[in-house]
């Protein structure tokens, strides 16, 4: 995408809360019609960030700008405060007046703007018929179910037509299924407005089924970032592959290598895999770690090549699947399938090319 459809951007910001650093020089780019999700383990950094776009937090250096106007730069000391930033803000609690109506939570932003009210009343009702709260407008937030709630909030958000829209944990005061149902709904709305956003979650599914783009967040610092299916499919570190997906680990050494075939001693029983990650390759007796994902375990009906035996421990029923646990001597692999077995000696079969070794 060109600088053109280039709609948030942030260049190696810094944020420090006393001598613990937050951010460690982050940069990205939001483009128009995008949807980039950040993600990352508790303490990454990404509702910081998200609240430093915001302005709701003042790095300390770097540079952000949004639809080409800078909001913050530590080295000219331009800092625009939230309320001039013309950003649609969805926070995890909601946050509405409990006193007004659904109609004048959605309109408080506009009425603040000092809008006229045709135009109010115009933006509001488009805002809550996209939303399908057409009809609640008179009602009040404790008439509302949780989902209602949170639309109310995104409606809030948008009914002044922001560049920007940031979402800090949206979905989590839904219950499960709401939930899936939710990210459902909203990633449909974001597509059907053309919306720009940026969302914060800890959920990876979330994050997966709602984004055109994932930056995952360890330590301040992105890890890694791209599409759901290259952050599933092509982690660059043993972080980014344990974070994403269901994974199992084993830990050995490497016996032998060729290329990007890595041969991982487990002691007892050596696995072919891949090589993976952005270090330079492991050295034979080198520690390495081996992760592959659940549904990349099979269990074969003997012996053959990467085969290990282990002792079926149980068999868990998941609804759509059967989940097994087998172990051998303390190494828990799990693995899917579509009924259940009895408990015993069985064979796992882990394809070279489901095996991604970090050596």
């Amino acid at each position: 995408m060109n600088a053109a459809t280039t709609v948030l951007s942030v260049s190696d910001l810094r944020l420090s809360y006393g001598d613990n650093p937050i951010l460690k020089g982050v940069s990205m780019d939001l483009h128009r019609g995008e949807v980039i999700s950040l993600l990352g383990p508790s303490g990454s950094g990404k509702t910081t960030l998200l609240r430093a776009v915001a302005g709701l937090e003042q790095p300390h250096e770097g540079r952000i700008a949004i639809a080409g106007k800078t909001v913050f730069d530590g080295a000219g000391r331009i800092e625009i405060p939230a309320e001039q930033r013309n950003l649609g803000l969805v926070f995890q609690s909601y946050a509405l007046w409990p006193h007004k109506t659904v109609f004048d939570n959605v309109a408080y932003g506009l009425k603040l703007r000092k809008t006229d009210a045709a135009t109010i009343k115009e933006r509001v009702g488009d805002a809550l018929e996209n939303l399908g709260l057409g009809h609640l407008g008179a009602r009040y937030p404790h008439q509302l179910s949780g989902g209602q709630q949170q639309r109310v909030a995104i409606a809030r958000a948008l009914v002044y037509n922001p560049p920007v829209i940031l979402l800090d944990e949206p979905l989590s005061n839904l219950d499960a299924k709401l939930r899936e149902e939710a990210r459902a709904w909203l990633r449909e709305l974001i597509v059907r407005l053309q919306l720009s956003a940026l969302v914060v979650t800890h959920d990876q599914g979330e994050a997966m089924a709602m984004s055109d783009r994932i930056l995952l967040l360890n330590g301040g610092k992105i890890e890694q970032q791209g599409t759901p299916t290259e952050m599933y499919s092509q982690p660059a570190s043993l972080f980014v592959a344990g974070f994403m997906g269901t994974n199992n680990t084993l830990k050995g050494r490497v016996r032998s290598r060729t290329d990007d075939d890595i041969c991982l001693d487990l002691g007892e029983h050596k696995l072919w895999g891949k090589r993976r990650g952005q270090a330079a390759p492991g050295g034979i007796g080198d520690e390495a770690v081996g992760v592959v994902r659940v549904e990349g375990v099979k269990l074969a009906a003997g012996p053959g090549p990467n085969c290990l035996p282990m002792d079926l421990v149980t068999s868990m029923y998941l609804g759509d699947r059967w989940e097994y646990v087998l172990d051998s001597a303390g190494t828990l692999v799990r693995a899917h399938g579509n009924a259940p077995i009895e408990a015993g000696r069985r064979w796992v079969e882990i394809p070279p090319e489901r095996l991604w070794v970090f050596a």
